[in-house]
């Protein structure tokens, strides 16, 4: 992924305001180690930090349409970049990247052409005859989008807080699904799917059909001049994108460039279960298997890196990002470029352990769209803050827009968790790659319970946080933590800690407004904490706070799954790793 930082309108032309923008734009440099470029019209600037993944010679930023008369700085990969270009014969492109279409389908089709993107992005395009600009971020906010004002009536928009903070006056999250016209003067919705009005559908379940659209987002994704991989982590989500990626890998152009033996990477505390889970499925898939361990102190030392990179205070995504932001670095110094992961499932198909408590199919669904409508905030802010530290790209084949409409067209019906009938969590995924003949994975790592991400990294990790917090918050501290924080006041020291830290490097009040709050359980939102009455007294992001059902809620329903064993012990006080992480110290096995 790349950084993007734009100024628009400042009514300053100067040398000074350009080596300000170029200041600024250098905070985005981890993101696009590779190239930087800036453009200047009058008072509009646009830089771009590359991380050149599709057309590295050639493909540097911004792009122009043919006589140069549009501008634009983009993050992002447009999948269908070439039927696009085969739509518009009578342009000539300037380069091979997949973002140079952009340009000309505006110049084509005007402002409404963002719908016809496949693919993650988010760009500011400058229409230089008329002064005019847009700027639109992807449908879920797979890549991280922020816009500001300043007081001179200028708009600033970048791709992290950082390129913004301390030179606009107000500035906050550019929501996903958007674009922002000058035109207009504000924003508006392009993304319109049928889920988003949160209607129930009613559409048979079709095992088949669901199991060709994940294929096919995942086959999408091997676009790449680089050298990529697959996280695995051992667990369902991560595993379907690693054997659907090493089935339809020989072929492609990356297998041409790249060898057609397929890495993949994981990590964990040392001793993990969930190491041998993933070397599992990885000799199971034939892959080039690399293995990280790290120690809790490895990631204690790392948080307030994590912090800056992420730029949230949220504690469940710094527990979670802090072994991806590790590994992340570790995995870029082995050559690679982009790598796929699993992030999204478990929004889609009602995956976390407070599913189970579900009172029916209307709600399941409604939280449902509501976590993915959040995933922006979240996993996606992780998924892409914690690679992109390092210059590592991050794809999320479970987001893909098309993959999206074909999960959330089902009957939520068909994704209630019922013991009766042996469904235990997302049991319509398990189900539609539950291939007798040609087998995507081993039965036993088919139908395993979930483990959150930061749960799966080793409960040590998450107890050893807390601890570490222990040390440096005081009761006292506590006390006037609502006097200090009146905006999402922490509740616990673990959150005090980060809090501080988040303060520290990003001071602003628009700062702290862009981060979310609210109770949760296992991930919840806050109105699923209704589901069940114990929850309220038990406030924690971790997996373990479901009571009742993360300890038990397979013991008296376990589903057959044929020759397969369904593992069903979970183990609380044993190390379990994420397919993210590593420290300076790291052991590599590869």
């Amino acid at each position: 992924m790349c950084g993007i930082l734009a100024l628009l309108g400042c009514s300053d032309d100067s040398q000074a305001k350009r080596v300000r923008v170029l200041e600024l734009s250098r905070r985005l440099k981890h993101r696009g180690p590779d190239w930087s470029g800036i453009y200047q019209h009058g008072d509009f600037y646009l830089a771009h930090q590359r991380l050149a993944i599709i057309d590295p010679a050639s493909g540097d930023q911004p792009l122009f349409n043919q006589d140069k008369t549009i501008v634009v700085t983009v993050n992002g990969e447009i999948y269908n970049h070439e039927k696009l270009r085969n739509l518009m014969p009578n342009h000539k492109f300037r380069t091979g990247s997949d973002c140079d279409v952009i340009a000309h389908l505006y110049e084509e089709y005007g402002e409404n052409f963002v719908d016809m993107l496949d693919g993650v992005f988010s760009f500011v395009l400058l229409d230089t005859r008329d002064n005019s600009f847009l700027a639109a971020r992807d449908a879920i906010g797979i890549t991280p989008l922020y816009i500001g004002w300043g007081l001179d009536g200028s708009v600033w928009i970048s791709s992290e807080l950082k390129g913004l903070n301390g030179d606009c006056e107000h500035f906050e999250v550019f929501p996903p699904g958007h674009l922002y016209s000058s035109k207009n003067g504000g924003f508006r919705r392009w993304y319109n799917p049928q889920w988003f009005s949160e209607a129930i559908p009613s559409n048979p379940y079709d095992p088949l059909v669901l199991r060709r659209a994940f294929e096919n987002a995942v086959i999408k994704r091997l676009m790449t001049d680089v050298p990529f991989g697959v996280l695995l982590s051992g667990g369902l989500d991560s595993s379907l994108v690693a054997s659907v990626t090493a089935r339809y890998l020989a072929g492609t152009k990356a297998a041409k460039q790249w060898g057609a033996q397929l890495h993949s990477f994981c990590v964990g505390l040392e001793g993990s279960p969930d190491l041998k889970a993933a070397r599992e499925v990885a000799d199971y898939l034939g892959t080039v298997h690399h293995e990280f361990t790290f120690t809790v102190q490895d990631g204690i030392d790392a948080i307030e890196d994590v912090i800056y990179h992420i730029e949230t205070y949220d504690v469940t995504t710094i527990r979670a990002s802090t072994p991806m932001f590790l590994m992340s670095r570790k995995i870029k110094s082995l050559g690679v470029k982009m790598v796929i992961s699993g992030e999204g499932s478990d929004e889609l198909f009602g995956g976390y352990l407070y599913f189970h408590k579900a009172p029916n199919k209307e709600e399941f669904h409604v939280e449902t769209c509501h976590k993915i409508k959040a995933l922006h905030q979240y996993d996606c802010l992780r998924a892409n803050k914690a690679t992109s530290a390092w210059g590592l790209e991050a794809r999320v084949p479970f987001l893909d827009k098309e993959f999206i409409n074909v999960a959330m067209s089902i009957d939520p019906e068909w994704k209630m968790i019922k013991h009766d009938h042996g469904r235990i969590e997302k049991w319509v995924l398990r189900k539609a790659f539950d291939d007798e003949e040609q087998p995507y994975l081993p039965k036993h790592i088919l139908y395993r319970q979930k483990e959150q991400f930061s749960d799966g990294v080793g409960y040590s990790w998450i107890d050893g946080l807390k601890a570490h917090a222990e040390q440096h918050v005081t009761d006292r501290m506590m006390l006037n933590a609502a006097h200090i924080f009146p905006h999402n006041t922490p509740t616990t020291k673990e959150a005090y800690y980060y809090r501080m830290i988040f303060e520290r490097f990003f001071p602003q009040n628009s700062a702290r407004l862009t981060v979310p709050g609210g109770p949760s359980i296992a991930c919840s939102t806050a109105k699923a904490i209704e589901w069940d009455a114990s929850w309220s007294n038990n406030l924690d992001p971790s997996g373990r706070a479901a009571i009742g059902v993360h300890n038990s809620a397979y013991d008296d329903h376990l589903p057959d799954v044929g020759n397969g064993n369904l593992d069903t012990t979970i183990i609380d006080n044993v190390p379990r790793m994420v397919g993210v992480g590593a420290a300076a110290e790291l052991t590599i096995r590869s």
